[in-house]
């Protein structure tokens, strides 16, 4: 096309559908940036820090080869991101990609809050650029960041280090994102990040062709467009769409809403958010009936999230938005409607991700935690974290090694399948094992067949279980739902390629016992239950996939 002076081409998102999709995300990084290479155009992933490429911690030594590795795939630039803007998160993969001979690229989570000023950031950016950063990237990623103040950190970022590239990346949910790419270009940004049809606008990046446009007539010199190759390019990608991604893809991604200006929340989290909404609201509405209390529609339950998620925010020390921690804030949101509805107290279900979050154990907050959260710790047990995140989780390379020794695999060319494993050892032994290409195979064929057709405005949205209320409380007034804390797929067994019942009606199940395990994209999550009794009845089947909150069992 002529216009683009680099590429995104990998990162956590990428490889963890390649694997879950049954394919070695080393192949497909190494073909995707080679023609990049051979052209000229520098290519660039995405680094979660202390996280690397998946949704938890990483150990160093895990860390330290990501970035050799890609390097030798032919990836030129990581942009390094905490989620929580720690400088100690981020500082060590500054260094560790010296080492492997990439870029460092550090990035700025984007969000609005009385804590998050420019000169917040402008300092934020010091911090890092004295620790060797060569670039900065203001990571919108929810593009709620106001346009004004977009400017103004690059201006704060331009004035005092003229030579440091800087780039914006501004999703365009909320609606501020063009405006906030032509206040970035009258302060100095360098590049800014833009998609294309037919997956611009909504949720993602403003069109490629919209942002040229608009720099062309403000008398910016920038780089024509190849219609002609555009077309293509684009016709390409809808076949990609026609192919199987259309049928994945939520609609609420390809709609843009002011209502994200409020919560904050990221526009590329929708479709998860609204598919945890749909599985949790057959949930609510059965609580609230059993409370004698009016049900509520889905809209509803979407307008009481946003507000909730705006109270508890500030409570949990203004997390950026950002993943894993926008997901986290938006759990927590989510249990306390859910727990309001049971007539029970607000935090009185918080998964153990989050909690981490708020201990300390994955960086430091931006903001003071609200007392109420510090007292609900401590009447927990809980010790806040205050040492350095990477110190809890030490090297694993050696016990990596030592498996794939045994399994009689291969390390690859420059450790690349150890590295792999080491970062995705679960969906790793899928790819190996071929479990992972038959589920995908068997997840495509069931949403064709609800489809009909791949259209990119309608996903097939899973059908939850219908449940006899009526019998199950007549019966058993006592009875006691248990929810799925995650969307996945339900193992009654470990054996995920069991396709047997659930083996647990009538059995008695104690406090605290794991009723099942639900399989999920960063692994395996227990379901346990918060009182005894006898299983009276079950409603998903092993290898069944089910959406946060959905009923798995009646417990009397």
């Amino acid at each position: 096309m002529g216009c683009f002076a680099r590429v995104e081409t990998n990162g956590g998102a990428f490889e963890q559908v390649n694997l879950l999709y049954g394919e070695n995300p080393n192949l497909s990084v190494r073909e995707f940036t080679a023609p990049f290479n051979r052209a000229g155009i520098k290519t660039h992933m995405l680094d979660r820090g202390l996280n690397g490429l998946r949704m938890f911690p990483v150990p160093a030594d895990v860390r330290k080869l990501m970035y050799s590795v890609k390097r030798a795939q032919g990836v030129d630039i990581t942009r390094i991101f905490c989620g929580l803007n720690d400088p100690r998160n981020i500082i060590p993969s500054i260094q560790y990609a010296k080492e492997g001979g990439m870029i460092p690229q550090a990035a700025l989570c984007i969000t609005y809050s009385p804590l998050h000023t420019v000169e917040y950031y402008v300092n934020l950016a010091e911090q890092l650029i004295e620790a060797g950063a060569e670039e900065i990237c203001l990571k919108d990623m929810a593009g709620i960041g106001r346009p004004c103040s977009i400017g103004q950190i690059i201006k704060g970022i331009k004035s005092r280090h003229p030579e440091i590239l800087v780039q914006y990346h501004g999703h365009t949910g909320p609606g501020f994102s063009v405006a906030s790419m032509m206040e970035a270009a009258k302060n100095g940004v360098d590049i800014l990040d833009v998609a294309m049809e037919p997956l611009s606008w909504g949720m993602v990046h403003p069109d490629v062709i919209t942002i040229q446009a608009m720099l062309k007539d403000a008398g910016y010199t920038v780089p024509e467009i190849n219609m002609e190759a555009y077309m293509e390019a684009r016709r390409l990608t809808q076949e990609f769409v026609d192919d199987f991604l259309g049928f994945f893809i939520d609609p609420s991604n390809k709609i843009m809403t002011s209502l994200l200006v409020g919560c904050g929340l990221p526009g590329g989290m929708m479709g998860s958010m609204m598919a945890d909404l749909k599985g949790m609201h057959n949930a609510i509405n059965l609580a609230l009936r059993q409370q004698g209390k009016k049900e509520v529609t889905l809209n509803n339950l979407v307008v009481q999230l946003f507000k909730e998620v705006e109270d508890v925010w500030p409570m949990l020390g203004y997390p950026p938005l950002v993943t894993p921690f926008s997901q986290y804030v938006k759990n927590i949101a989510l249990m306390n409607i859910f727990a309001a509805a049971k007539n029970e107290p607000r935090f009185s279900m918080i998964d153990k991700d989050s909690w981490n979050m708020i201990l300390g154990k994955t960086g430091k907050l931006p903001g003071p935690l609200a007392p109420e959260i510090i007292e609900l710790a401590k009447e927990n047990g809980y010790e806040f974290y205050e040492g350095d995140p990477q110190e809890a989780f030490p090297d694993e390379l050696e016990k990596y090694k030592a498996e794939m020794k045994e399994s009689g695999w291969e390390e690859g060319p420059d450790q690349e399948e150890l590295f792999e494993f080491a970062m995705h050892d679960r969906q790793y032994r899928d790819l190996k094992s071929g479990a992972a290409k038959k589920r995908f195979n068997q997840e495509l064929e069931q949403a064709k067949e609800k489809a009909g057709t791949p259209i990119i405005v309608k996903r097939p949205v899973m059908e939850i279980p219908m449940f006899n209320f009526e019998e199950i409380t007549a019966n058993y007034p006592n009875a006691k739902p248990v929810h799925a804390p995650c969307k996945g797929q339900v193992l009654w067994q470990y054996d995920m390629m069991d396709a047997s019942t659930a083996p647990f009606e009538g059995a008695t199940i104690h406090e605290k016992d794991n009723l099942c395990y639900i399989q999920n994209y960063y692994g395996i999550e227990p379901v346990s239950v918060g009182y005894g009794g006898t299983v009276v009845g079950t409603y998903v089947k092993q290898g069944d996939h089910v959406q946060k909150g959905q009923i798995l069992a009646f417990i009397n």
